[in-house]
């Protein structure tokens, strides 16, 4: 008996040891090291020229230093000389955990398909998602979101505008997992729906004011909306509009809307309502990439075998995507044309927007359906806002720093600057000459550790 309990002793304290051993590897793992980045493009996000041949210094997390008088004996040295350096991406208007395969249904809505997208974010590049409306209880039950923010998980942060704000039998559609979208049928039922926003911290509200051209015959009514936004800002809330019609857009804006959440498509924005959303400092996030998306396949877009692009994709869409089938069933649709004209005026709308001193961020819709391709859209966006009109530099300042101002976390993240989060992409090609060299991802850096080779490392 005392033979074995010795022995006994001896395994518990073995275990206790080796317990000890893994938590302090573990935690070595998790340890921020000190970096001098030397010999490196920077593209800081603030708009300006790229500065060549620089130095950045993280510590800790943090960017520390940036120039090329910095001496740290302390940190590692890692010559970046030929590379580009740029703030990770930020996404205010994307859709996370629902989409799984081919399908955007509820049974999809779980931990471990919620950390595998935010992980295929990374991969891309992007480092801050704004999931807009359609999340579910799991999310806040289970403290994921916390554990995102606090990087106590891989993968993008996960940012939440809880669920949003629609109408019955009518937008957003009930078989894309909208279920857990509140409906209210009166304005009386808008302060209840609101306190429960508030109380799972909800960064913004999301209305969808559409009727999906045409397929529903019903959108929500000024009525209802114009409350949710009083409410909502009693709440010290924001709120995001879901918009497609000029007329909406103007009626929204004079109710005291925060966010366009898409392009508006009907037709191109008078001056006047311009001059107003200057005035109320609107932000606009434009989504060119879901109404390319809408029609594009059918013509076959010269990304569509580009591994870049595959990569982000769900299980079995490609095959969807490409086939004989889908592919004529998209041109012979009744909106084939109407949905190519609404893409062209959703680019010159961005135009206007931008020139009009407007503050613009980048969404993208990406994760809302199969189309819809996680990462790859945040960069076939940046594209898509220089075929609009602005310069490589202009796109990566929206995608950046105006995003992280849209989400009101640009204290930490969105430009390269002393004392912010250090989340970068390092690339191989030039994107002030060329936006798509966004896509020719050396090395994915978060909170500056090395967390991904882009999507396609070899």
């Amino acid at each position: 008996m005392n033979f074995i309990k010795k022995l006994s002793g001896i395994l518990v304290a073995a275990t206790v040891l080796f317990s000890c051993s893994q938590n302090k590897k573990e935690s070595s793992n998790t340890e921020n090291k000190n970096i001098l980045f030397e010999n490196v493009m920077l593209i800081d996000g603030n708009g300006g020229q790229p500065i060549q041949n620089t130095k950045v210094l993280v510590k800790n997390g943090k960017i520390a230093a940036i120039g090329n008088n910095i001496s740290d004996d302390s940190a590692e040295k890692i010559d970046l000389k030929g590379k580009i350096l740029i703030p990770a991406l930020i996404s205010a208007h994307s859709h996370v955990g629902t989409l799984k395969g081919t399908t955007t249904v509820p049974e999809n809505y779980t931990e471990e398909n919620i950390r595998s997208q935010l992980k295929k974010y990374q991969d891309y590049g992007v480092l801050n998602v704004m999931s807009m409306g359609t999340d579910r209880p799991l999310l806040f039950e289970s403290g994921l979101r916390e554990k995102s923010a606090k990087g106590e998980i891989d993968g993008a942060r996960i940012h939440s505008a809880g669920y949003g704000f629609g109408v019955t039998d009518g937008a957003p559609p009930l078989d894309f997992a909208m279920d857990k979208v509140f409906r209210p049928k009166t304005v009386k039922e808008i302060p209840v729906h609101m306190d429960s926003l508030k109380k799972i911290n909800a960064e913004l509200v999301k209305i969808w004011v559409d009727d999906f051209n045409g397929k529903f015959k019903k959108k929500i009514s000024p009525e209802i909306y114009k409350a949710i936004i009083t409410e909502a800002h009693k709440r010290d809330l924001r709120v995001a509009a879901h918009v497609y019609y000029l007329s909406d857009l103007k009626q929204l804006v004079k109710d005291g809307i925060d966010v366009i959440g898409h392009s508006v498509r009907s037709e191109v924005i008078d001056d006047a309502t311009l001059v107003q959303m200057k005035a109320k400092n609107i932000i606009y996030i434009p989504t060119l990439s879901l109404d390319e998306f809408a029609y594009v396949y059918a013509k076959k877009p010269e990304w569509i075998n580009d591994e870049f692009f595959k990569k982000s994709l769900e299980q079995g869409v490609f095959e969807m995507i490409t086939s004989e089938k889908y592919q004529n069933e998209l041109k012979n649709s009744p909106a084939f044309a109407k949905n190519m004209k609404a893409f062209e005026i959703a680019k010159q709308n961005l135009k206007k927007v931008f020139d009009a001193g407007i503050p613009v961020a980048m969404g993208t819709d990406s994760g809302a359906m199969p189309l819809r391709a996680q990462g790859f859209s945040e960069h076939l966006e940046l594209q898509l806002m220089t075929e609009s009109g602005l310069t490589p530099l202009q796109a990566i300042t929206v995608a950046t720093k105006n995003s992280a101002k849209a989400l009101k976390i640009d204290k930490d993240f969105g430009t390269i600057e002393t004392g912010k989060t250090a989340d970068f992409i390092i690339l191989n090609s030039d994107p002030s000459k060329n936006i798509k060299n966004t896509r020719d991802i050396f090395l994915v850096y978060k909170a500056g550790k090395e967390v991904s080779k882009g999507p396609i490392a070899k």
